[in-house]
């Protein structure tokens, strides 16, 4: 069973938008894998293997998307509060070993932007900050060993 996908409105339209765009370039495969066939010899046709290979990724990218939109369930940004953190607040947090301070909004995996300030809820930070309060100190285990973190404001 595949594993449910939090997204906002916004984030279930690009997906779909790109699933549109993906589908559009069927066709044009196609013509690529045709007119490299009628080239001759297939076993030696780079330009075929080359079409072949581009259509299998593309294939590819669009099961996945497919599969996204399927177990996509959209997240109801009129029930977000800031009590604790959930998704799609904005968090801002204090790196307690070199006393850095971030923002980060929390967001499902497909609408996640370290540039936008948008991390991924399945990310450790994120996993770390769930549920949590303003105030409450967050320990998040990295590879180079535990970050700990203050929550200092929730926002929506």
């Amino acid at each position: 069973m595949s594993k449910i996908h939090y997204v906002t409105a916004e984030g279930l339209e690009k997906l779909k938008a790109d699933l549109s765009q993906m589908t559009s370039e069927r066709p044009v495969i196609s013509r690529q894998i045709a007119e490299a066939r009628d080239k001759g010899d297939l076993s030696e046709n780079a330009e075929y293997d080359a079409a072949k290979e581009a259509q299998g990724i593309l294939e590819m990218k669009i099961a996945k998307l497919e599969e996204m939109i399927a177990t996509a369930r959209l997240i109801d940004e009129s029930r977000i509060n800031t009590t604790f953190v959930q998704m799609l607040n904005r968090v801002k947090i204090k790196n307690l070993s070199n006393q850095m301070i971030m923002e980060y909004t929390l967001v499902g995996e497909s609408e996640a932007n370290l540039k936008e300030g948008k991390i991924a809820a399945a990310t450790p930070i994120g996993k770390s900050l769930i549920g949590k309060q303003k105030g409450d100190i967050v320990e998040v285990v990295v590879p180079s060993g535990i970050l700990k973190f203050e929550i200092l404001e929730i926002a929506k």
